[in-house]
């Protein structure tokens, strides 16, 4: 039945692909990977874009001259095509990136490892356009599957680093574990209908508690996202992936999640309010948890990974305040939530992306993710430091970046939601507002630490080669999601109406919002940042017109007066949140490395010292467990004495067992 004509078009774009890509010649390998990437990107967002400005909440098919064979299977609405148009522009600047990140690759690697790893970032392009396409529940997993599938051999390319199999491991399990829920939540759903689908879901929902089966799709999609409790893959497998896949995952892959719990949002009929709350408190706390965690890291690639975990808090809060704003009657709470949520989403994959980008050709140029062993990058890779600059404006919410704009819009709809005179909603609307300040203020004190000891200051140790600026094609990489980081930040006022139009239609939300409200205040935001970039515009050319015109003396740092100072003595990423590790201690436990030295000791060999941070739930609720079932596994490893008697021994226990339990009448 599954084997229709229907599945012919999947499993044929997945064989001739593999049949392109893996090609004797390596670089014809590359040129097929590319095309079939620009190819499904050209296709998919023409039809999204078709999808975005009809006047239809659905399109229809997804292709006209298939529309007789699968027009009831693949439906491309709003929804959909607002995250393919995401996923192709962060999956196209992320293959352009790995064609020079992945060149020193080339040498070490066997040329089948370096195809493989193309055709599973093709696979995993493909599949995650599909991911939005496919309502039916049969075909939504298959596809959901070949996502993970692609993404695990994506994850393990530099198998022989060390953590890096283990990561892998742990991701594939943790998203087969997230896949039975959606798949319990699916079939529960459609009990009584011909088939699995979400479209069941209206049905269902008009008819029963909303509450449980939500809560099943949450964790399922949420184990995907990286929300609090359901984060612990997240952290290990970015660091191991490759940069560009990092920035791809981070970027589209876990908004995936997201997509998963909007689409099930709107088909809620009821318990919107206790649901509402839920996302808001638990939103409230991945956020915080996930800066917290990023500013105790000194993993470049970790601390980032954490940064994913608090932007998914943010998205949450929006898409938790959307839900309440439509259980209260609140249409500014809900819709400018909801669109919160959808502009934070696209934000993210741009600034995240282009983040990971960044850190990865520092990475490529100084062969460690160690923070503390970076230092004055600034002048050596002028591009790679600006892009990191403006990315981590952007992601610290500040103008006049695209990160500001959305972080407004979703306090916009908290400041709208304060108006509720109930005192238990009340508080929960506070909490959501003090969290996201939090949020900001803690996410600018972890960008600033690590844009000054990377970039800033003197290199902290003697670099084996000098580093010099990344390929061109590496910063043009990086030039493609600055552009619409900026715009955003700096013409809001042209993309919320579209915005709004778009949230209504997703949600089906019927109202209008004051200009006054909303747009009038967008206007004297894009007002404020051109300003304030013109004005920095006129402070560096003054600047190049002084420095231009005076003899440049270049020398060292002045020291008071003290002229022992060295590279070693500046801050490192440790000493720089000193202050705030004693403040979190009861929260996280961090430790240091300890340095013995022996009395006779008189002139110590050189030693190594480090901080650490415990994520406790990764450590108690993962680990810990694991751990118990290993010691158990190992302790049961004495029966395997490999002797043939015993086995023959064991076997005949085993069936006097089943006897005894017979005539017991047990079984």
């Amino acid at each position: 039945m599954f084997f229709s004509g229907k599945m012919i078009y999947l499993l044929l774009f997945l064989f001739v692909t593999a049949l392109l890509v893996m090609t004797p010649r390596r670089k014809v390998a590359l040129s097929f990977a590319g095309i079939s990437i620009f190819l499904v990107t050209i296709v998919s967002s023409i039809v999204s874009i078709k999808a975005l400005i009809s006047a239809n909440t659905d399109s229809g098919s997804f292709l006209q001259f298939i529309q007789a064979n699968i027009s009831s299977l693949i439906i491309c609405d709003k929804l959909s095509a607002f995250f393919i148009l995401i996923i192709d522009f962060t999956v196209v600047s992320g293959f352009l990136y790995s064609i020079g990140y992945l060149k020193p690759y080339l040498k070490n690697k066997p040329e089948a490892w370096i195809k493989l790893h193309y055709l599973a970032l093709v696979w995993l392009h493909a599949s995650m356009i599909m991911v939005p396409l496919f309502r039916n529940g049969f075909w939504f997993l298959t596809v959901w599957e070949i996502m993970t599938l692609s993404s695990f051999i994506l994850v393990i390319f530099d198998f022989d680093a060390k953590g890096t199999l283990k990561a892998g491991l742990s991701y594939l399990l943790q998203m087969h574990v997230g896949m039975i829920f959606i798949l319990g939540a699916l079939v529960i759903s459609s009990k009584g209908f011909k088939s699995v689908s979400f479209n069941n879901l209206e049905s269902f929902f008009q008819n029963n508690s909303n509450w449980p089966v939500f809560l099943l799709f949450f964790i399922g999609f949420g184990l995907k996202a990286g929300f609090f409790l359901l984060h612990t893959w997240l952290p290990d497998a970015h660091p191991a992936a490759p940069s560009h896949v990092s920035g791809i995952m981070s970027g589209v892959m876990i908004k995936l999640g997201i997509y998963g719990i909007l689409r099930v949002t709107t088909y809620l009929v009821n318990d919107l309010a206790a649901i509402g709350i839920t996302v808001i408190v638990l939103s409230a706390i991945t956020g915080l948890f996930g800066v917290m965690m990023a500013i105790l890291q000194h993993d470049i690639k970790k601390l980032l990974a954490y940064h994913s975990i608090e932007n998914i808090g943010i998205i949450g809060l929006g898409i938790g305040l959307g839900i309440y704003g439509t259980a209260t009657g609140n249409i500014m709470v809900s819709i400018v939530g909801y669109a919160g949520a959808l502009l934070h989403t696209l934000n993210h994959s741009l600034f995240k992306s282009l983040l990971f980008y960044s850190a990865g050709s520092v990475i490529n140029q100084l062969h460690t993710r160690n923070v503390n062993k970076m230092g004055g990058l600034m002048r050596l890779m002028p591009y790679t430091a600006w892009a990191f600059l403006i990315g981590s404006i952007a992601i610290s919410g500040l103008p006049p970046f695209n990160g500001f704009i959305s972080e407004f819009l979703i306090y916009t709809s908290l400041f709208n939601g304060i108006g509720n005179p109930e005192f238990y909603p009340l508080i929960v609307i506070f909490i959501a507002m003090l969290s996201l300040v939090l949020i900001g203020g803690l996410a600018l004190l972890c960008f600033t630490k690590v844009f000054s000891i990377v970039f800033l200051g003197q290199p902290r140790t003697g670099y084996d080669e000098k580093p010099v600026e990344v390929k061109k094609i590496m910063i043009l990489s990086k030039v493609l999601p600055v552009v619409p980081i900026i715009l955003i930040g700096i013409l809001p006022f042209l993309i919320i109406k579209p915005l709004m139009s778009l949230t209504g239609s997703i949600f089906g939300i019927a109202g209008t919002i004051p200009d006054v409200s909303l747009y009038e205040p967008m206007k004297f935001v894009s007002f404020g940042a051109v300003t304030l970039l013109l004005l920095v515009l006129i402070i560096l050319i003054i600047r190049a017109l002084v420095v231009n015109r005076n003899r440049i003396h270049v020398g060292p740092t002045w020291g008071c007066g003290y002229t022992a100072v060295n590279a070693k003595q500046q801050y490192t990423a440790a000493s720089f949140i000193q202050e705030y590790t004693a403040l979190t201690k009861p929260l996280i436990k961090t430790g240091f490395s300890n340095l013995n030295y022996n009395e006779d000791e008189l002139f110590p060999e050189k030693r190594e010292f480090h901080t650490h941070s415990d994520d406790f739930i990764k450590s108690r609720l993962i680990f810990k467990p694991a751990d118990f079932i290993i010691n158990l596994l190992r302790r049961a490893a004495i029966f395997q004495t490999g002797r043939l008697q015993h086995y023959i021994l064991y076997l005949l226990l085993f069936l006097l067992l089943i006897f005894l339990l017979t005539f017991l009448k047990l079984i």
